[in-house]
C-alpha cells in the first residue's frame, strides 16, 4: 500500500521564529500581523512565537540562519518587502535574500519559509499585505505549519 504523507495546518506544540524587516515597515508590519494571526488561529500560543526585527531585507538571512542553527524553533518565517520603485538595487537585494534563505534550507534542519514579497510598486505591496491579494505573511505561516507537520511525520 502506498503511504501518503500530508501536512496539517495546525501549530500543535511547534515553536516559530518570525524574522521581519523594519525597512518598509508599513508593509512588513501587516505581513507580521497576518502571520501571527494565522498561527494563533491554528492553535499557537504567544509563547510559541518569537518575533525578531532586523533593519532590512538583506539582514533577514543571517539572523534566520542563527535562529535555525540554534535548535530552539521548528520553523523560521522570513517576512519583508522589497519594492522596485523604492530602491535602485532591487535585483541585488532580492537575489541576496532568495539565495540566503535558500542556503539555510540546504544547510540546516530547521526550515526557513520565504515570505518576502517583491513588488514593482507600493500599491502592489499593499495588495499582498492584506488587501486584494490576501496576506503573504499568513500564507508563509500556513506553509510553516504544514511543513513542520510533514517533517515531524518523516523523522
Amino acid at each position: 500500500m502506498i503511504r501518503h504523507i500530508k501536512g496539517q495546518i495546525t501549530a500543535g506544540k511547534a515553536r516559530f521564529a518570525i524574522v521581519v524587516s523594519r525597512f518598509n515597515e508599513f508593509i512588513s508590519s501587516r505581513l507580521l500581523e497576518g502571520a501571527i494571526d494565522c498561527l494563533q488561529r491554528h492553535g499557537a500560543s504567544d509563547d510559541q512565537i518569537t518575533v525578531v526585527w532586523v533593519p532590512g531585507a538583506c539582514e533577514i538571512p543571517p539572523v534566520a540562519r542563527r535562529l535555525a542553527q540554534g535548535g530552539n524553533y521548528d520553523a523560521i518565517i522570513c517576512l519583508g518587502a522589497v519594492i522596485r520603485g523604492q530602491t535602485g538595487h532591487y535585483e541585488a537585494v532580492f537575489q541576496q535574500v532568495v539565495r540566503g534563505i535558500g542556503q539555510i534550507n540546504a544547510d540546516c534542519k530547521t526550515p526557513a519559509i520565504f515570505g518576502v514579497i517583491t513588488c514593482d510598486t507600493l500599491e502592489q505591496a499593499v495588495d499582498r499585505a492584506g488587501t486584494k491579494m490576501g496576506n503573504a505573511g499568513a500564507n508563509a505561516a500556513m506553509t510553516a505549519m504544514e511543513l513542520v507537520n510533514i517533517i515531524h511525520q518523516i523523522q
